[in-house]
């Protein structure tokens, strides 16, 4: 997923519809999606990798030149002519965002395209220690390579952690985690989150659902909950200020494997995770935090 940004001054209303006019001074573009969450982790100073699906298209090339820009250690973009690549473009102006326009497809690959996923994945299985499946629902994690996926990593004694807009979470049965947010879980669950006994009750029911070892909620301003052996405990947030929560969500998921990686235990995971992610929502769009950022704000 590509993250398009156009920046401009917008002062006049159009002669032609009552629409802003803005004048263009700059574009960029960066990686959204998993890519976002590559990025945290690059940040962190994790040796990490990742293998996903674009389109014969513009994306490609923005894709490739970007994860060379990160020094990402390895990476495999495997191309479906059946699909454009997602891009996302946002109108900003005066640090306001205007407009998004979204060009993409969300159709499931085909079993094929899936072996090409599971086949990289298996070649490369010896060299990681976590994967993280970052489900944004745009067709690229099928049924088929989902449960491939996990199989293969649980075989080999390789923690999957799921970060999934998908509301059907019996898709990732066996993954090591499950980490909805409080809406998405919500939704999965049938459940409204109101108090700890309505959290316990959808934590419960993701664990049932797909034999996680482990649930974790973010609960935006409320911090986080994780759920392991049937037991809740709630994490307080540590963000003072919010900019902008785009991309909170990869910033969480990344440092909870960065954390889990260099062998803090869970809840300790949870607690750099939401120190985190409180230094990049008083940051502006998809950001990135740094081991100092955030070791300044846990002192």
């Amino acid at each position: 997923m590509i993250d398009h940004y156009i920046y401009g001054n917008c002062d006049r209303i159009s002669p032609e519809a009552p629409v802003q006019i803005v004048d263009m001074q700059k574009e960029a573009h960066t990686l959204g999606g998993a890519g976002n969450v590559v990025k945290n982790l690059i940040s962190f100073g994790a040796n990490t990798g990742i293998i996903s699906v674009c389109g014969q298209d513009e994306g490609l090339g923005i894709i490739a030149n970007e994860l060379k820009g990160l020094n990402v250690s390895t990476y495999k973009m495997i191309v479906d002519t059946s699909r454009k690549t997602t891009i996302k473009t946002r109108i900003v102006s005066n640090k306001h965002q205007l407009l998004r326009i979204d060009r993409e497809n969300k159709h499931y690959i085909d079993d094929d395209i899936a072996e090409q996923i599971i086949t990289e994945l298996k070649g490369k299985i010896g060299n990681i220690k976590i994967v993280i499946i970052s489900d944004y629902c745009k067709g690229v994690l099928s049924y088929k390579a989902v449960h491939a996926i996990i199989d293969i990593c649980n075989k080999h004694g390789i923690k999957t952690i799921v970060d999934s807009k998908d509301p059907l979470l019996s898709k990732y049965v066996n993954a090591t985690i499950v980490k909805p947010n409080k809406k998405e879980a919500s939704i999965a669950t049938g459940i409204k989150i109101v108090d700890d006994e309505t959290l316990t009750k959808a934590c419960k029911n993701i664990a049932d659902v797909t034999n996680c070892e482990t649930v974790i909620i973010t609960l935006s301003e409320e911090g986080m909950a994780v759920f392991h052996n049937n037991i809740l405990n709630k994490i307080p947030t540590k963000a003072l200020d919010i900019f902008d929560v785009t991309g909170a969500g990869d910033t969480v998921i990344a440092a909870i494997s960065f954390a889990l990686l260099n062998d803090l235990s869970l809840i300790e995971a949870c607690n750099f995770a939401n120190h985190a992610a409180a230094v990049v929502v008083a940051k502006a769009g998809s950001a990135t935090a740094t081991l100092q950022e955030i070791n300044a704000i846990r002192v």
